[in-house]
């Protein structure tokens, strides 16, 4: 790493700790871990784009995959519902899938003409049926049972550590069942086929609330291992003696330590996944995807698969982002459908690969803990800033309006920063070398 980024690092750190000092160290840690995770879901972006120039508009379905496995496996079953009608949720599932594998074995086995087709048909059409005659009432009696708490299944109650690799692996299933279909066609039908993916996850989500509750939430999702509860620190005689020892309030110092605790963990995570993938960008293989991606006809020509090499890559990425999204939703300790939206998991880790510099891992890392920074502190200066543009302005509608309108200041402030860095700095602030 040159001067130049270090510089650029040295910045970035300046304004996190200017945070902790004329506003509070908790927000600035707050703001930090968020940041941290960012950094991360970026990295798998600029995998796939900045590697391979795959265009994947369905971040947050990813991101959102990684944080139902936490509620799958981390949240403690709801023996109620299995006996209920879990077995049969179950049952009808494998029945599902069953029928797939099916139909995918008449289209591989039998010739090509109307008999195939019509067996397809029947096939399908017919398992959809028998699929929905197994499976929806044991839905209707799962939801049933005290759907105020519950209504769901629950999870496996395993620690919250092991959630975050079946996140990553649910995101790279489904992002195996894309690129299948979507990456040997040309790129925008990439970039519609994650988007419309990622809006029927959530979608599901939503709306299946046997698997996760739905939108009534899932809370009490277990914290990893070892980060501490607030509460346990303050009945804990050790810390608070710690705490009267140097004079800080026992409240206030453990929510510190708690996010210092998140900090390391998470800083942990992303120094391997950078380490991970500079050695595979340095090594023949990254060499290859670059190849690949400024001239596919040219390494097609030299006996490179690009439809595999696109389809591996691809999957990597997304289950970055899936391991990613499960770490956050161990951090907040729930699982809420309604607050996964394109501008905050797509859009968002978009311009911190654009900013930071597409195919560098440490641009990645830059945009994500810059843009972080900047996408959460404007919300809390926002008001502030437009409190004091408005000061000499007299009681009306328009001054209204500017005070109702203070917390769209990060739209702004982003927008100007994105059009700043592409007009002066087109490759990112760390450009690829």
């Amino acid at each position: 790493m040159n001067k130049r980024n270090l510089i650029l690092f040295g910045l970035v750190a300046v304004l996190y700790i200017g945070t902790g000092y004329f506003q509070s160290w908790n927000l600035a840690l707050s703001i930090l871990t968020i940041g941290l995770l960012s950094a991360i879901m970026a990295l798998g972006v600029n995998m796939q784009w900045g590697y391979a120039g795959l265009f994947n508009t369905g971040i947050m379905g990813f991101a959102a995959l990684g944080g139902l496995a936490v509620a799958l496996v981390s949240s403690p079953p709801v023996p109620e519902g299995w006996a209920a009608g879990g077995w049969g949720i179950v049952a009808g599932l494998g029945f599902g899938i069953v029928v797939i594998v099916a139909a995918t074995q008449v289209y591989k086995r039998m010739a090509k003409g109307r008999m195939r087709t019509m067996a397809m048909l029947a096939l399908l059409i017919g398992g959809f049926f028998a699929f929905r005659e197994i499976f929806d009432p044991a839905v209707e009696a799962v939801e049933a049972i005290n759907s105020a708490t519950a209504g769901n299944v629950g999870g496996l109650g395993l620690p919250s550590l092991l959630a975050w690799p079946v996140g990553g692996l649910l995101a790279a299933l489904a992002a195996w069942a894309i690129g299948k279909i979507s990456l040997g066609l040309r790129s925008d039908y990439l970039a519609i086929a994650t988007l419309g993916i990622a809006e029927i996850i959530i979608a599901v989500m939503k709306n299946e609330d046997w698997l996760a509750r739905g939108v009534k939430n899932m809370i009490g999702l277990p914290r990893p291992w070892p980060v501490p509860y607030e509460v346990d620190l303050q009945q804990n005689a050790a810390f608070l003696e710690w705490a009267a020892n140097y004079g800080f309030d026992p409240v206030g110092a453990s929510s510190i330590v708690v996010k210092l605790a998140y900090v390391v963990l998470f800083a942990t995570v992303l120094a391997l996944v950078v380490w991970m993938s500079e050695m595979a960008l340095n090594s023949p293989w990254g060499r290859m995807m670059r190849s690949i991606r400024d001239n596919e006809v040219a390494a097609a020509a030299m006996g490179k698969n690009v439809t595999r090499r696109h389809l591996q890559v691809f999957v990597i990425g997304s289950a970055v982002v899936g391991f990613a999204g499960a770490m956050m939703t161990s951090m907040d300790g729930q699982l809420t459908p309604g607050t996964y939206n394109p501008l905050r998991f797509t859009f968002l880790i978009w311009v911190m690969v654009i900013v930071g510099g597409s195919g560098n891992n440490w641009g990645a890392v830059l945009g994500g803990l810059l843009i972080g920074w900047l996408w959460l502190i404007v919300e809390s200066l926002g008001p502030g800033v437009m409190s004091m543009v408005t000061y000499g302005m007299g009681d009306g509608w328009l001054k209204t309006h500017l005070m109702d309108s203070a917390q769209n200041m990060r739209l702004l402030t982003l927008g100007v920063i994105l059009l700043l860095v592409m007009r002066f700095s087109p490759r990112g602030l760390i450009p690829e070398k």
